[in-house]
Formats: C-alpha cells, sequence, structure tokens
C-alpha cells in the first residue's frame, strides 16, 4: 500500500470511528463539560476552527467547519458536518469530506447548482457542489509557492454524502503561497458564478460557468484595508438598502484586527461582474471583538444575509483551557446595512430563531442609580442570558459579571473616548497565553443620543451588539467559577431607561 492509500485508509477508519463514538455518547456526557457553550454550537470533541460550505437546502441549514478528529489541536484539515432547521439547534453528522492525495481539505464555501452547470446532476437531482482549497503539505514543506489549489465535490443526497470532482483541482495555483477559501455565487447579471479567493492579503476574482473551468477577473485589496497579516476567508454579497443595491466584500485577516490576532474586515462598494469599486477605501470591522474569525455567510438564504464566525483567536485558539473539545461557533447573525451621514455600515443581529429558546423576562424601568444590583431584581445569574439596557444619554456606564472569587468580566461603554469595551483582565483564567488578558474596545457609529445595548452571554463567552447592531464585539472568557451576579456601575446618577434580563436555555 502506498503513503496515499495509507493515509486515506487511516482517515476513513478514523472517521468511522468518530462517528460510533458520538452516537455512543449521551448528552450527559459531554454538554455538562466546564465551558461548554450551551447556546453556540461547538463540536462533541476535538479541534475545530472555520465554518466552510454554509448552504440552506430543503429546509436545511448546512454547516461544514475546519475539524481535525484526532486532537483538540490543529491537525490535517476534514471538514466535519452539522445541520439544523432553525439556526439554534444543531445536530453532528459524519465528516464529509477527508483528506486525500491531494492534500488537507482546507476552507471553502458550498453552492446550490439548481441549473446543473456542473453536470453533476442526474434524474432530475439537483447537486450541491463545494467548493474547497486542497492543502498539499508535502508540497509546502518542500518548499514550493502551489501547495494550494482549488477543488470540488458534489453531493445528490441533500449533503448527506459528497464524491470528489475526478478532474481536481479545477483552479491551479499560479505561483502564490496563499491561494485559498475560495467562496462562490451566482451572479444572476452574467449568468456565471463568481469565486472570491484570499490571494496574499488581498483578493482574486474568478468566473466559471460550469464550476469547473474557471478564468481570472480581477484583483482588489492592495491599496487599502489592514494589511498586518494574510487575508483569509472572503465573501462577496449584495444588499438592499433602500432600494439601493449594495456589494459588501469581507476580507478575514491575520494577524492585523484592531484589538490583535485575527479578525473579520469588509467594504462597501459596486461589483459589475468583474471588478470591486469600494465607496470608501477606510478599514471596517464586522466584530471589533478579539473573538469573531472567519466569519462568512450562507447561500442560498433568499434576500436574508446570515453571518456565522469560529469563536476564537488564532493568539490563543489551540491553548484555550478547554478539555476534550477546542472552540466553538459565535451565534448566527443577521445582517443588515445602515447609513451614517453618507457612509453605509454593515449591522449584525442574533437571528431572530434565538427567540426559540427564551425563558421569561425580567423588567426593570426608569431606575435612576451611580450603581445598580441587578441579583436584587432578577434572582441569582445562572450564565445563560440575554440582557437588553436602554440609558437616557450616551454617558459612561459599564456592566459586570462577577463570582464570589472576585472574578469579573467587565462589558460597557466610555463616554470621554466614545468607544465601547470588553474587559476580561480579571475574568478568571487568563495566564494560558499572554494576549488573553486585556480591555477591548470598539468604536460608536451612532449619533444617537442615547444607547440601546444588547449582550448575550453564555458560559464562557459574551457578545455585545450596540446600537442596533453598528458596533459589535465578541469575546470569550474563562472564570475557575461560573458567574453568578450582575450589577450595573456609572460615575454619578443616571438613567437607566429599560433593563431587561431574558433567560435563555441550553440548545442540548
Amino acid at each position: 500500500m502506498n503513503n496515499n492509500k495509507r493515509f486515506l485508509a487511516i482517515g476513513l477508519t478514523i472517521g468511522q470511528l468518530l462517528v460510533a463514538s458520538l452516537h455512543a455518547q449521551t448528552n450527559s456526557q459531554w454538554m455538562k463539560e466546564q465551558y461548554r457553550p450551551q447556546i453556540h454550537f461547538s463540536p462533541q470533541e476535538k479541534w475545530m476552527n472555520d465554518p466552510n460550505g454554509m448552504l440552506f437546502y430543503k429546509g436545511t441549514y448546512h454547516l461544514f467547519f475546519q475539524y481535525y478528529p484526532d486532537s483538540t489541536v490543529w491537525g490535517p484539515m476534514h471538514w466535519a458536518h452539522a445541520t439544523s432547521k432553525d439556526l439554534v439547534h444543531w445536530q453532528q453528522q459524519p465528516i464529509a469530506l477527508y483528506p486525500d492525495s491531494l492534500g488537507y481539505i482546507f476552507s471553502g464555501s458550498a453552492v446550490v447548482d439548481r441549473y446543473n452547470t456542473s453536470g453533476f446532476g442526474r434524474d432530475g437531482i439537483v447537486p450541491l457542489v463545494a467548493i474547497f482549497t486542497h492543502h498539499n503539505i508535502e508540497g509546502e514543506k518542500a518548499g514550493r509557492n502551489n501547495f494550494q489549489n482549488q477543488s470540488i465535490a458534489y453531493s445528490l443526497d441533500e449533503g448527506k454524502t459528497w464524491t470528489k470532482y475526478a478532474g481536481n483541482p479545477v483552479l491551479k495555483n499560479p505561483g502564490i503561497t496563499d491561494f485559498r477559501d475560495p467562496k462562490v455565487m451566482w451572479y444572476q447579471e452574467g449568468k456565471k458564478w463568481i469565486m472570491t479567493l484570499a490571494t496574499k492579503d488581498r483578493i482574486t476574482f474568478y468566473s466559471s460557468k460550469n464550476l469547473k473551468d474557471w478564468t481570472r477577473e480581477s484583483e482588489v485589496g492592495s491599496s487599502f484595508g489592514a494589511h498586518g497579516g494574510v487575508w483569509e476567508c472572503p465573501d462577496l454579497f449584495s444588499m438592499d438598502y433602500e432600494g439601493k443595491k449594495v456589494w459588501v466584500l469581507i476580507a478575514n485577516i491575520n494577524p492585523g484586527g484592531p484589538n490583535g490576532g485575527s479578525a473579520t474586515q469588509y467594504f462597501t462598494g459596486n461589483f459589475d461582474g468583474k471588478n470591486f469599486i469600494p465607496f470608501k477605501t477606510d478599514t471596517r470591522w464586522i466584530d471589533y471583538g478579539k473573538d469573531d474569525y472567519a466569519g462568512i455567510t450562507w447561500h442560498n438564504t433568499g434576500t436574508r444575509r446570515i453571518f456565522l464566525g469560529w469563536m476564537s483567536n488564532w493568539q490563543y485558539g489551540t491553548v484555550v483551557p478547554t478539555k476534550k473539545w477546542r472552540s466553538a461557533n459565535t451565534l448566527p447573525r443577521e445582517l443588515s446595512l445602515k447609513k451614517v451621514g453618507e457612509d453605509y455600515y454593515v449591522a449584525s443581529m442574533p437571528v431572530k430563531e434565538l427567540n426559540s429558546i427564551a425563558g421569561p423576562t425580567k423588567l426593570v424601568e426608569n431606575v435612576q442609580a451611580a450603581d445598580r444590583d441587578l441579583t436584587k431584581n432578577f434572582g441569582a445569574f445562572t450564565g445563560l442570558a440575554k440582557l437588553d439596557i436602554t440609558t437616557d444619554k450616551a454617558e459612561s456606564f459599564s456592566v459586570v459579571l462577577y463570582n464570589e472569587l472576585g472574578e469579573k468580566l467587565v462589558a460597557g461603554y466610555d463616554q470621554a473616548s466614545n468607544q465601547y469595551y470588553v474587559d476580561r483582565t480579571a475574568s478568571g483564567k487568563v495566564d494560558f497565553q499572554k494576549d488573553f488578558a486585556g480591555r477591548h474596545t470598539a468604536p460608536r457609529f451612532s449619533n444617537k443620543p442615547s444607547i440601546h445595548m444588547t449582550l448575550v452571554i453564555d458560559h464562557a463567552s459574551i457578545e455585545l451588539f450596540a446600537d442596533d447592531g453598528l458596533t459589535v464585539m465578541t469575546e470569550i472568557f474563562f472564570p475557575n467559577r461560573p458567574y453568578n451576579h450582575i450589577k450595573l456601575q456609572s460615575p454619578a446618577n443616571m438613567l437607566w431607561k429599560k433593563i431587561a434580563c431574558t433567560s435563555l436555555k441550553s440548545i442540548w
């Protein structure tokens, strides 16, 4: 048996054992692990990073993701698979794509080929087509510059099983060390597929009529955006703003994020099937927190643009203090366009489907105080909640989650700097990596006189949505004991117009 065949046989055996193991486990064996997310998707065990191939088809949301079934640290990448009917409750499926003789299965996308442009469909069955990067590890080790190439696979059973195309790779590397993460969309005006590809620290567009033969269209990004690291996991899509079509280009970057490490930048502009022309060249971020990366949108969701990211950071993702698994996804988020002055911004809020796990809401209104212990109003904090806060004016305040050990996570707004922030300096376990602890900030874009902030809190994460999603921050944390208290603080008496705490139910 040659090395490639041996590698494939081992991979299949590992995958089969993993699936058997997952089916053998009961929920009680893993859902109650320390730091296990209760309202976010996470794999039952082992390593996860980028979301891949997200598509919606026949009532099912498909989430594929970078996965290594043999360890809790990064290794030979597979595409694992999970499905959901509501974007909230997820079921992990068998691994979809395994490494092969062409390499590891790196990030990419998937589409519904409803016109059967690929020719993979038969007997009236619409093919689903995955487009991904083959990463040849031997070529990388040998120092070659063409070890990443684009390949495809197809499914004729609604995503349950996948067949790799015999003619892979369909797009060969022209000699670029970073040539990866294809995000493909159907461009109706030109009746062609557009591939948005990360190429070093910029984006290259390719087009195809059949998903097999690709033509280079243009390159963009060399003269604008953040360039502190390589660009990865791009996305291109349009949204409507009062009858005007606005195109959004996402380019994840690592490193070079606004608070260090990896993050997701975006640009708005026009796209004509060949060139993307930005309206403005300043750098904006989908999420200013430390822990939202590799985010892209679902395919085939109509006018909805639903975004999902990897809830970690490459600065410390491989060393966070979880034991049997590493990493989770952010909440799925609905993207929209908002205009501030003459500029278009991408706003994001949790999808409405999150309401399916909402419990009772406790409400306090028109309270004037410098400090307010919400435990007296809402009872002991249980760790799963959505907190909505509206203030009378845009004045400084903070929300503090804390426990009896003195550990705390602080989120709030600073009037002097006109910034939102999350401070996890004293949040619990912070010494596993030097860049984890810190106070992280995000600008305020709204010009409204009052502030509305939503915090979605899980056992080991907080997601901050301010001013109807114009500013977003995601941060993970690891207290030695769960936070069981919430208090509000401000430098002087301020009017808290509304404080609403909604309990959330576990998705497991």
